[in-house]
């Protein structure tokens, strides 16, 4: 039996507006049916519980869409099987998840049942400690972040000043009118799911394009600061909802409301912006440079501008990361307090009794 296919994301980021989540995304309830709400400590194996069961889905011929932690992303925040409408999440902080419908669709899993009380109460007080430096840390890092995205959008602005918006508008008609061509509008809208595909993490600024992407026609829209390629995909997905078509949308780390890429898969087709931090390595179907269209004379005015932004966003955008990895390091420290005290030969029985619960919806 072949594998599946796998692809790989964040539902969640540490972004300008502090952690953002898009966890209510990851299955909607009416697609689902079963999604394990995973609850527990630090160290108590959340990530490898979800990894190890994605691992033997995927081995079974079962596609799997992997989320992973933006703030450690070696770990998994989520589990996706899609073809069977399962679900497994990390329910905790930030990114809290509790049951909508319990018991009949979503249900939570406790690996808090396999670890020693007091074997963890005897270090109350440094658990305690280390979690109010822990989510200190992150509001700095949030602070910095916000810094970044103010210098950021100063950019954007003489982006967007020296923009031909007439022929942006231009080219999203010419696409829209031909991957519509033949497709009315429809009573029913499609869905929109929202995800990121990026990610800054302590380990520096991660993608996954090349998963996300996968199995499609891929358009390339080179943008530097400015939103052209926003203003183009917003139009697209707007008219294949309105043609009842499902659409993906990933979001900016930085920004979680400016949208960056899109996937119709319908249609097979994707869109992805191109700029400094994030470019696709994979088969392109066609590149359109919308930086060709921006007028020179008006980027060579405040060049002295764009420059100096450029250097303070990538220090302070740095800065930002360094403290993440801080964070990280404490979150390693709190977890020591929690690994010795874990029984993991539990925490693997209840593994492989979901394992069979699983399967059991594939029949």
């Amino acid at each position: 039996m072949s594998r599946g296919k796998v692809r790989h994301m964040f539902a969640g980021g540490n972004t300008s507006l502090g952690f953002y989540s898009f966890f209510h995304n990851i299955l909607p309830l009416n697609d689902a049916q079963r999604i394990f709400i995973i609850k527990g400590g630090p160290g108590t194996g959340k990530s490898h519980f979800m990894e190890y069961i994605a691992k033997e889905m995927n081995e079974k011929g079962y596609d799997v869409e992997y989320m992973h932690c933006s703030s450690d992303p070696d770990s998994l925040d989520g589990v996706v099987l899609p073809q069977i409408g399962i679900a497994l999440v990390d329910g905790t902080a930030p990114h809290i998840v509790d049951p909508k419908i319990p018991g009949a669709v979503d249900e939570i899993i406790n690996l808090g049942d396999y670890w020693n009380d007091d074997g963890i109460s005897k270090h109350r007080d440094k658990i305690h400690a280390i979690s109010e430096e822990i989510s200190m840390t992150f509001a700095r890092a949030y602070r910095y972040l916000k810094a970044a995205a103010s210098i950021y959008e100063d950019t954007s602005v003489i982006f967007d000043m020296a923009q031909d918006t007439g022929k942006i508008n231009t080219i999203a008609n010419d696409i829209e009118k031909t991957l519509m061509n033949g497709i009315d509008v429809s009573e029913k809208e499609g869905k929109q799911r929202n995800m990121f595909a990026s990610a800054i993490t302590p380990d520096g600024l991660k993608n996954h394009l090349d998963t996300v992407l996968m199995n499609s026609k891929v358009y390339v829209l080179k943008c530097e600061e400015g939103r052209s390629s926003e203003r183009i995909l917003n139009r697209i997905k707007k008219a294949a909802i309105e043609r009842g078509l499902d659409v993906e949308c990933f979001y900016c780390a930085l920004n979680p409301t400016k949208l960056e890429h899109i996937i119709i898969p319908e249609l097979t087709v994707s869109f992805t912006t191109s700029n400094f931090y994030h470019n696709l390595d994979a088969d392109i179907y066609m590149t359109l440079d919308l930086n060709e269209y921006a007028d020179k004379n008006i980027l060579e005015k405040y060049n002295e501008v764009i420059q100096y932004n450029r250097k303070e966003f990538d220090a302070i955008l740095q800065r930002a990361v360094y403290t993440l990895s801080r964070a990280k390091s404490l979150h390693s420290e709190l977890e020591s307090y929690y690994v010795p005290n874990m029984d993991f030969e539990a925490v693997q029985v209840c593994r492989n009794v979901i394992i069979e619960r699983i399967l059991n919806y594939t029949q």
